[in-house]
């Protein structure tokens, strides 16, 4: 997913969006680890958008004024 598409989404979805991201690297480190991985290229890729993701909710969370700001104990620990 691009950069641009990522920005233009909102708090909440890419709240989703970083779960499902985690679940993936998850299985793909798995799969990893127990040689079941046919292309580690995608293990990284999947590491890569996660951090896209994290990189722009913590843009929204610093760019949101301050009484309209949301949890950050949601984004900090997920």
């Amino acid at each position: 997913m691009e950069l641009d598409e990522l920005r233009e989404m909102s708090p909440e979805d890419l709240r989703v969006k970083e779960r499902e991201s985690r679940e993936e690297v998850f299985r793909l480190k798995l799969k990893l680890r127990t040689n079941q991985l046919d292309n580690p290229a995608g293990y990284r890729r999947a590491r890569r958008e996660l951090a896209r993701i994290k990189t722009v909710i913590t843009e929204k969370l610093l760019a949101a004024p301050a009484g309209a700001a949301p949890k950050v104990s949601d984004a900090a620990t997920s």
